[in-house]
């Protein structure tokens, strides 16, 4: 299913790129990306899971990690509130999903982040869950590939939220002292904190056609710098051109390639 209520309802939907009315089904059997101009529509993180392990298959991992309220947030509800409604939604899954599984029969962990559940904000249970997978990782020696989908830090966590940079940074310098293979994969939208932290640390930053990856947006830093940005700031094809990134992968080719990847870098 996917993430965008508009592309998992009905018969049709409209493509977000170049504004095609198309049918469902030819979308959805496409790896959700537009047949008329490769458009990548968001996708849910247990489908991205999917995808990328051999026959789709893989087993879940600390699914029970939850967030507290450290410090009493209220916004327009309790932050508990708003938990409850989200994990209702997704499982209980918080806004990353962890499986362990085969790539090209390579045996890796993959987590995927959600962007559906609070924008795919980084609270404490999902630096938890990062954490112990890259624990995994290292205990297992096992590949690991993260899939960034997120707006960074979450807010209602305020500091604790910031720490978890930290925390799945050094746990990911552990890694490559070992050393373990660390793919990170990009996708619409990488900003905030995912991105100045675990996102830009992979032996291989990979990112998908046409994502927004950086940690402000770019109207705040037009705002900032009071100059107009050139065009394709920020996109995926900008970045590789300027040495940001080691690839851009459409979706259909990723699963070969993160294959192809971790057995060279095994």
């Amino acid at each position: 299913m996917a993430h965008n209520d508009r592309a998992s309802q009905g018969l049709w939907l409209k493509c977000e790129g170049c504004a095609e009315i198309l049918y469902h089904r030819e979308v959805s059997g496409n790896f959700h990306v537009c047949p008329r101009c490769d458009y990548h529509f968001r996708i849910a993180a247990e489908l991205r899971l999917q995808m990328i392990f051999d026959n789709g298959r893989f087993k879940k991992l600390f699914g029970r990690i939850r967030s507290a309220d450290p410090l009493g947030f209220v916004d327009s509800k309790p932050y508990p509130e708003r938990l409850k409604v989200y994990n209702r939604k997704f499982g209980g899954s918080d806004a990353v999903v962890v499986g362990q599984g085969e790539i090209s029969r390579v045996p890796t962990i993959v987590a995927a982040m959600e962007y559906g559940f609070m924008g795919g904000s980084m609270g404490s249970a999902v630096g938890e869950k990062l954490s112990r997978a890259i624990e995994r990782a290292l205990d297992r020696k096992l590949a690991l590939v993260i899939v960034s989908c997120s707006g960074g830090a979450r807010m209602q966590e305020g500091i604790l939220s910031l720490m978890q940079l930290g925390k799945v940074s050094a746990g990911l310098a552990r890694m490559r002292a070992r050393p373990l293979p660390f793919i990170s994969v990009l996708t619409d939208p990488t900003t905030g904190g995912v991105t100045a932290s675990f996102a830009m640390l992979g032996d291989l930053n990979i990112a998908e056609p046409g994502a927004l990856i950086g940690f402000a947006g770019p109207r705040v830093i037009e705002q900032t710098i009071r100059q107009t940005l050139p065009a394709g700031f920020q996109r995926s094809e900008f970045l590789l051109e300027h040495g940001m990134l080691d690839m851009v992968v459409p979706r259909p080719e990723l699963k070969a390639t993160l294959g192809r990847c971790l057995s060279l870098l095994r």
